[in-house]
């Protein structure tokens, strides 16, 4: 079912979540993640927060597309698409700043993370995807997050053209990822540089900072919960099933 892991070391906190299945998302493991990051922020030794998947392959390959086919009523799936919701709203609500670690591709929900942390660094091997469309839902929880990180055009690109990858060149330039590298040792020096700094910082200027990133988005505890419940239901139908199905069956 995966896991989420979390080491803490001169104020620097890394929190890692891995899954077999090229690190995708069931609900388990997204509520989990989710606990993690605010118990995390929550802790006084905590300065800055890295946040990565295992592995040097895939980042995040979004929803479980064995949840997904097992959702069999509304209750059910509301409950699994707001596992992200809670994720996107514990970086947003995190009291530290959140660096991210995209060491390669991000697909659907894992564009949601990629777009909720604070700063992101990736490889030039993590292209990104919003695949929604393509088996019968659409970005509804995710799109805010997506959204405010590269704005509604850019968003409205990658929520349509579904089944197209765009380039990680692409996801710096319309600002989901701050810095991209050749490989992820001259990523992972970079990364632990700039913790290394913000675990000086004075701490109430950063959540000075963070607040006023993430201003406007206040409405989000109830916006992403209503967003889930959209794609609850648009999963329970006959059209989603079979185009999930057909997905999977590649």
């Amino acid at each position: 079912m995966g896991h989420v892991e979390s080491s803490t070391n001169d104020g620097i906190a890394t929190i890692t979540f891995g899954h077999p299945q090229s690190n995708s998302l069931p609900g388990s493991l997204l509520r989990s993640l989710a606990k993690t990051i605010k118990s995390t922020s929550d802790d006084a030794n905590v300065k800055v927060i890295i946040l990565q998947s295992s592995g040097e392959k895939t980042f995040c390959a979004g929803a479980s597309f064995d949840e997904l086919v097992a959702i069999g009523d509304l209750e059910t799936g509301l409950q699994f698409f707001s596992g992200f919701a809670m994720v996107i709203n514990a970086c947003r609500t995190s009291s530290k700043l959140i660096i991210g670690r995209i060491q390669g591709k991000a697909v659907g929900g894992g564009v949601g993370i990629a777009s909720a942390v604070d700063y992101c660094f990736a490889t030039k091997y993590a292209e990104v995807k919003l695949s929604e469309l393509a088996v019968g839902i659409g970005p509804f929880v995710v799109g805010p997050a997506v959204q405010r990180k590269i704005g509604l055009s850019a968003m409205s690109e990658l929520a349509i053209n579904a089944s197209s990858w765009r380039s990680a060149e692409w996801a710096m330039q319309k600002g989901l990822y701050n810095e991209i590298f050749d490989n992820h040792e001259k990523m992972d020096v970079a990364i632990q540089t700039l913790a290394a700094k913000l675990s000086k910082s004075n701490p109430a200027a950063m959540l000075a900072l963070k607040k006023i990133f993430w201003e406007g988005t206040d409405d989000w505890d109830t916006l992403l919960v209503d967003r889930a419940a959209i794609s609850g239901t648009l999963v329970l139908s006959d059209f989603t099933r079979e185009a999930i199905q057909a997905f999977k069956n590649r």
